[in-house]
């Protein structure tokens, strides 16, 4: 056994700053726009594997081992979605579905601005909702680019949209990935995390048509996004708070959806928006092609139906592979586990992290049928199939879809393999146990802890799991909520997904704008901060000013 040490230069301040050296240098690595991404995540692989054999002291076969497990991971479940995801996509295009689509989609309006409400918050809050993991910035990014949008635009649009829905992404699993480590009851959390992200999802719509057309731009759309908003906004409340944590995201996006279609055909901005560029400096405008002009031809009943098709097979079977009685029946027939000889159940988790010493498992899941890339895979070969393509033709496009996205697999695998080490190191919960010290501010320095575990992890439930034991312990200790500072995890994690390298990598491979991962992290970043502060501070306003904590426990 080895016991995962949290200050192995007998220093915090030496340990936090060895313990930040890995995901630092991805991100600078690739924010500096000179290194590919996969280069930069191949070399932040090599540094944290040398942090944590030479630093925190982790033997190196079970580092190397740690690695591995990570690279597999990487590809399932996360570049597994990607891969279907954008298969599908080739597909639609190819047979001039998505041709069909975007006149659909011009049909309810031609305003760019109310273009990326429609797809990128409220149709992707509806993947979140139904898979999570990727699937939603992955579908709204290709859709978006089809649709005209510069590459940049599609990309960090996309993932700025993909944060107030992503607590309850895949069916609830980042609440009950949350309840399992604190022992919370996850209706309880669900509610709490329901009395703080739906001030966002009033902000968030605003906030990406902001980005994109800046103040004028936003401001003369604005009756259209508080419909959005306020549409998402309180399903999210009344659901998550009335209901259950695990179909928020599904309820409150279909109704957003419905609640801005039904508006828009009473209300038009005076004046339309039709640049599909950022307003301002987007450098992704010279790489794109000459869209043609948008047929305006009203589409018949059969062509809106043919061009609704394939997403209304992706809609049902991610449903059904979200579903819990699925999971459970393909996984106890469709599973093989692996446990890493040498690594699983071989680490202890320390307290003050866990309670005691806990080991941590390392098990290679490969559940081949309830993933949701295979869900995907299956509702674009279903699809293929109704719109006349045939096996062959299917397994050309395929084949050609893996060659696109060979580098971003890669990229993805290394990502993942950085944060199952830094997971299984103990590097994650010294940068954590740094945020827990920070005393009367630890409400606002906490919700930033659930961004920062997003942000490495690249996922809300990862991020809850690593860091959902360590906020209870902490905010029992110094008199506060442990279902406040849980949920704050949670609601403080959405922030950091925008920013998070593996969704960036998704993103950039959906707008087929390849190695301009540097680029798109450079333009969310500071979004991500600033909404993750923000959020900090509801949550301090939560603990001292706003006895919100105590009306969910009644």
């Amino acid at each position: 056994m080895w016991n995962q040490v949290y200050d192995p230069l007998n220093n915090v301040v030496l340990s936090t700053i060895a313990a930040a050296v890995p995901v630092v240098t991805l991100l600078v690595l690739i924010a500096s726009g000179r290194v590919k991404a996969h280069i930069a995540a191949v070399i932040a692989v090599i540094v944290t594997n040398l942090i944590t054999i030479m630093i925190f002291r982790m033997p190196v076969n079970m580092s190397a081992r740690a690695s591995v497990l990570g690279i597999v991971t990487g590809f399932f479940p996360i570049g597994w979605i990607v891969l279907n995801v954008i298969f599908l996509y080739q597909v639609t295009v190819t047979t001039g579905r998505f041709e069909l689509l975007k006149r659909a989609v011009g049909g309810v309006t031609e305003d760019r601005r109310l273009q990326l409400l429609l797809v990128a918050f409220s149709f992707g809050a509806f993947f979140e909702g139904a898979s999570g993991f990727g699937t939603p910035v992955a579908i709204t990014g290709a859709v978006l680019i089809g649709l005209g949008f510069s590459p940049l635009a599609a990309s960090g649009l996309s993932l700025i949209a993909n944060t107030a829905p992503v607590a309850y992404g895949a069916l609830g699993t980042p609440i009950q990935g949350l309840a399992s480590v604190t022992g919370l009851d996850p209706y309880i959390l669900g509610a709490m995390v329901g009395r703080q992200l739906p001030f966002f999802s009033l902000i968030v719509p605003f906030w990406v048509v902001w980005a994109f057309a800046g103040w004028r731009g936003m401001k003369d759309v604005w009756p259209a996004i508080l419909v959005t908003g306020v549409s998402f906004a309180i399903p999210q409340f009344v659901i998550s708070n009335y209901i259950n944590p695990w179909i928020v995201d599904i309820g409150a996006s279909l109704i957003s959806m419905g609640a801005l279609i039904l508006f828009l055909k009473v209300w038009q901005p005076k004046q339309l928006w039709l640049s599909p560029a950022l307003r301002g400096r987007d450098v992704s405008v010279s790489e794109m092609g000459k869209t043609a002009p948008l047929d305006k031809t009203p589409l018949t009943q059969a062509e809106l139906w043919s061009a609704l098709l394939p997403w209304i097979i992706v809609c049902i079977v991610m449903l059904i592979w979200g579903s819990g009685w699925f999971k459970t029946w393909a996984n106890a027939i469709f599973t093989w586990n692996y446990a890493v000889p040498e690594l699983h159940q071989m680490i202890n988790k320390m307290p003050p992290v866990a309670a005691k010493p806990t080991p941590e498992g390392a098990v290679f899941a490969f559940t081949y049928l309830s993933f949701t890339g295979t869900g995907m895979l299956i509702a674009a070969i279903i699809s293929g199939f109704l719109m006349g393509v045939g096996p062959g033709r299917l397994l050309v496009e395929y084949g050609r879809t893996i060659r696109l996205c060979a580098i971003s697999l890669i990229t993805i695998s290394a990502m993942l393999a950085i944060g199952t080490l830094t997971r299984l190191s103990g590097v994650d919960a010294t940068l954590g146990l740094a945020f827990a010290a920070t005393g009367v501010l630890y409400p606002f320095f906490g919700t930033l802890l659930g961004w920062l575990g997003v942000a490495l992890t690249g996922s809300d439930t990862a991020s809850n799991i690593l860091f959902g034991n360590l906020q209870k312990i902490t905010s029992q200790q110094i008199g506060l909520s442990p279902i406040l500072m849980a949920a704050a995890n949670s609601s403080g994690g959405v922030m950091g997904k925008m920013i998070d390298a593996q969704s960036i990598v998704v993103a950039s491979t959906a707008t087929r704008w390849y190695g301009h991962e540097g680029t798109i992290l450079r333009f969310v970043f500071w979004h991500s901060i600033v909404l993750a502060c923000l959020v900090g501070v509801l949550v301090t306003l939560q603990a001292y000013v706003w006895p919100f904590t105590e009306l969910v426990l009644k």
